[in-house]
Parts: C-alpha cells; structure tokens; sequence
C-alpha cells in the first residue's frame, strides 16, 4: 500500500492531490487563467495534507508532473517536490504530463491526443491509442491544416488540452472532435503515479530535471521611446 502526494503545476492549472493505493482521498487545484502556483501550491499541499488528516510522516512518495509545459509553471512544481523529498527523506516519482492529461478522457476505437499550448500555432502534443499506449512520441511542433491527418483518415481522434482550443479552427475533419476544458490534473496522476510506485520506478532527486521540450527563451524588454 503506499500513499502519494502528486504535484501538477505544467499548466495554468495548480493542482494537488493526496492518494492511496491510487484512489484520489483529497484534491484542490485551482485553475483561474493566471499562472499563481508561487503563491497557491504550497498553501495547497499544507491545506490537502490536513484535509486528509495526514502528516508527511504518513506520504510515501511525492509525485510531480515533469512536463512539457510551462517553464516556470514546471521549475515551481517540481522545486517543491524535491524540497519535500529531501526533507522528509521521500521518495521523487515523476509523471508525463501529457500522458496524465491523456487519462481525462476515456475513449474506444478512436485515438487520444493531449496538445498543451506552446505559443503562438506551436503546441507540445503526443498520440495515445484507447488503451493510453503512447503510438507517437512527444514533439513541439507548429500546427496547420494537415497536422495528424495520417490519423484523422481512418478514424476519430479527440484532441484536448490548452492547446487545443487554438487548433479547432485549423484542424478542420470530420473526424477530429476537440474536447474543452480538460487541463493535467493531479488527479489523473492519483493511478499513474501508483504503478511507478509499484515498480520502484523511481528518480534521482538530486539530479533529476523537468522535460522541457524547447529551451526556455527569454523576450528581450522593448525599449522605451
């Protein structure tokens, strides 16, 4: 038996949620347009923890969404992570965030892809079968009108995600259906972050990184006329 703290902080979405056995016991997550996980995640885990009636004596393991996604969105998540593993001398497990997001949606005889926005018509975006076996691997790539279409010929593929609201307009098939409102969410992590519990799947806390895809680029400020 094992029960899991798991950190989602990839997206815009701040969320926490406490676990056993893979079953979801607490969650709170926020996800108000704004990147406020600085001020919202650790408020959160006290806040889950309590909820629980638990102590960090009691965690297991510390889950954290690894990525892609936003570069500082990442770096909040999993600085709080480690800092908790090293504290309470805890294990560090680390979750796709795109196969986490994958996870929302349950789908038969049609394909998954989970897009997060990556600016502009960029997306990070992978491919899922029903069973959430990963058939194409995670690419940032810039979006038009025969993006998946080697997918969409022969049968339904349902994109969700921040990143796909922006492609609806673009990826135009009688196949491709866009799901709304789905974010990565601590609570599809809850099961995910089990089976790697199970497995001893886990990270070097020292030395591991978020998968960030893109080099993280800084916008030069304009200058003042």
């Amino acid at each position: 038996m094992a029960t899991i703290l798991n950190i989602e902080t990839a997206t815009k979405n701040c969320s926490v949620s406490i676990a056993k056995d893979g079953n979801v016991l607490a969650l709170k997550e926020l996800n108000d347009g704004n990147y406020s996980h600085a001020e919202k995640l650790h408020p959160f885990i006290q806040g889950i923890i309590k909820e629980a009636s638990l102590s960090m004596k009691d965690i297991d393991a510390v889950a954290v969404s690894k990525g892609p996604g936003s570069y500082t969105g990442l770096r909040i998540g999993v600085s709080a992570a480690k800092g908790l593993c090293f504290a309470f001398d805890k294990p560090l497990i680390s979750i796709d965030t795109l196969t986490s997001l994958a996870y929302s949606i349950d789908v038969k005889d049609a394909l998954i892809v989970p897009m997060l926005d990556a600016r502009r018509m960029e997306v990070y975006a992978a491919v899922y079968n029903e069973n959430y076996r990963q058939i194409r691997e995670i690419k940032a790539e810039v979006i038009d009108e025969n993006s998946f279409a080697e997918y969409l010929k022969d049968r339904k593929v349902y994109f969700l995600g921040d990143g796909a609201a922006k492609c609806k307009e673009t990826i135009i098939h009688n196949n491709a259906i866009f799901i709304e409102g789905k974010f990565p969410s601590a609570k599809e992590m809850a099961a995910l972050s089990y089976d790697k519990y199970k497995k001893n799947d886990i990270e070097d806390v020292a030395y591991f990184e978020p998968f960030y895809l893109k080099d993280f680029v800084v916008t030069p400020e304009k200058k003042k006329v």
